[in-house]
């Protein structure tokens, strides 16, 4: 008897448009894909509202590594670069004021990314309120809301209150986020215009932040820093098929290698066909992508066991990226060059 997988009550825990953008209409969308230095850039601009994200420009880029000094500038400079373009393209008055809001838990590590951007923030608000900024810098304030579990405030009401009192013409939010693939975990920067929903990738949703409620632009920065046990478990199992169809190769020279030095995914493969996957995993191999998940899901969440999982050098990785955006804010934002 053939199981039938109940994809009503299923949500993909992802906060990333690329993880999603094969859900999207392809006439509503444009895609652009270019390659620096091994880094990954993908801006997608999505033409009208959908089921799946709002209309808007998503830039992600994805990368190996940044713990290293030249893979950190490489990023950086990418970053940098697109940040400034997602900037000009809201056509703000040259002497701009901004506002940085970093959203998330100073003791969660994993959710920590956006208070530890805005204590790297060059705030210059007060100096411009004394007439004594340069023609370099532009006015800039930062401010971390906490989370509502402890204020008892929603991120969006206490923005706003900022705003109603503060004029700013631009809102930069830094948030965590999550995936819905284990290799976008902290190797993965989501620049958007659209805003942001705090919580939405791990089922918690919150206010709305962007443009429409805030009635200034609003730039989402964010990078997943953790995945659920369903994501793990089914890329697993994908990966394993991907390990079979290398090992079907059968090449000489892959003999000659160590092991655990070996990245098949980077190898070149042989595609094993439905029947060997059937024959392999028996039900599991008949599933799509969406069905893995969606099984493994009615197998773990009953019982409590889709936790949230994050890295073990979450808390290096943390630092590094935090250094990186912030450090990415601010030369975007002020005339620096390499000054910082």
């Amino acid at each position: 008897m053939k199981h039938e997988v109940d994809l009503k009550n299923f949500s993909l825990h992802t906060d990333l448009l690329i993880d999603e953008v094969e859900n999207i209409e392809e006439d509503i969308i444009t895609k652009e894909n270019r390659k620096i230095n091994n880094v990954e850039i993908d801006v997608i601009k999505v033409k009208e509202d959908n089921l799946v994200k709002r209309k808007g420009t998503y830039t992600t880029i994805s990368f190996e590594d940044i713990t290293d000094f030249k893979n950190f500038n490489i990023v950086e400079k990418i970053f940098i670069d697109e940040l400034n373009k997602i900037i000009n393209e809201q056509n703000l008055n040259k002497d701009y004021k901004v506002l940085v809001i970093g959203l998330g838990n100073r003791n969660s590590t994993p959710d920590s990314l956006g208070v530890k951007v805005c204590d790297n923030i060059l705030v210059t608000r007060h100096i411009d309120r004394l007439d004594n900024l340069g023609e370099d810098y532009h006015s800039v304030a930062a401010f971390t809301p906490n989370v509502m579990g402890n204020t008892g405030l929603d991120a969006q009401d206490i923005i706003k209150g900022i705003l109603t009192e503060t004029k700013f013409d631009l809102l930069i939010i830094v948030d965590a986020l999550a995936s819905s693939k284990i290799e976008r975990v902290n190797k993965t920067i989501q620049l958007t215009d659209t805003g942001i929903y705090p919580g939405s990738g791990v089922g918690n949703h919150r206010k709305e932040i962007s443009k429409n409620t805030m009635e200034i632009p609003v730039i989402a920065i964010g990078v997943p820093t953790v995945v659920d046990a369903v994501t793990i478990v089914s890329d697993t199992i994908n990966l394993l098929i991907k390990k079979i169809e290398y090992l079907k190769n059968n090449n000489p020279k892959e003999k000659l290698k160590a092991k655990d030095k070996i990245n098949y995914l980077k190898e070149e493969r042989v595609n094993i066909s439905n029947e060997e996957k059937n024959h392999l995993l028996g039900l599991i191999g008949e599933l799509n992508d969406q069905e893995l998940k969606s099984f493994i899901s009615e197998i773990l969440t009953p019982i409590g066991y889709n936790m949230m999982v994050t890295p073990k050098e979450i808390d290096f990785i943390i630092e590094k990226l935090s250094l990186l955006i912030s450090k990415g804010i601010n030369k975007s934002i002020h005339n620096l060059k390499d000054k910082i």
